[in-house]
C-alpha cells in the first residue's frame, strides 16, 4: 500500500509541530511535496517505499520551504508522521534528527542516503 498525502495534512502537522504557527510563505512548496511523493514515470513509483517518500519529502521540504520560520523542524516532522502513518514504528532521537537535517541542508545527503537514515530510525 502507498500512502497518499494531501496537502490538508501538510498544513496540519506544520500547526501541530512548528511553534507560533508560521504562515506559509509559498505554496508551490507544499504542491510540489505532495507531487514528488506520487511521482511515477510509466507507471512505476519513482520512490518505491516509504522510507523513500518521507525522504523525497524531507529533501523538498528543507530545500525549498514553505513556511516563514521552522522549515527544518516541519520538514522533519512531515518525514516522520509519513513513515508513522504508513505503519512503521519510528525509534529515533532529536540529535540524529538534527544531524540528518543539517545533512540535507548543506547537500551532503542525496534521497537515497536519507532514506537509509529513515529506515534506520524504523522497523
Amino acid at each position: 500500500m502507498t500512502l497518499r498525502i494531501e496537502l490538508a495534512w501538510l498544513l496540519m502537522v506544520a500547526e501541530r509541530h512548528t511553534p507560533g504557527d508560521p504562515q506559509v510563505t509559498d505554496w508551490g512548496a507544499l504542491v510540489a511535496a505532495v507531487s514528488r511523493h506520487e511521482a511515477e514515470i510509466f507507471g512505476t513509483p519513482v520512490y518505491a517505499d516509504a522510507p523513500d517518500r518521507a525522504a523525497a519529502l524531507l529533501q523538498l521540504l528543507l530545500h525549498v520551504p514553505a513556511l516563514e520560520r521552522s522549515n527544518a523542524l516541519f520538514a522533519s516532522a512531515v518525514a516522520y508522521g509519513y513513515l508513522v502513518a504508513s505503519g512503521l514504528k519510528v525509534t529515533t532521537s532529536p540529535e540524529r534528527v538534527r544531524d540528518l537535517a543539517k545533512l540535507v541542508k548543506d547537500g551532503t545527503a542525496d534521497v537515497r542516503a536519507i532514506a537509509d537514515e529513515l529506515r534506520a530510525w524504523s522497523f
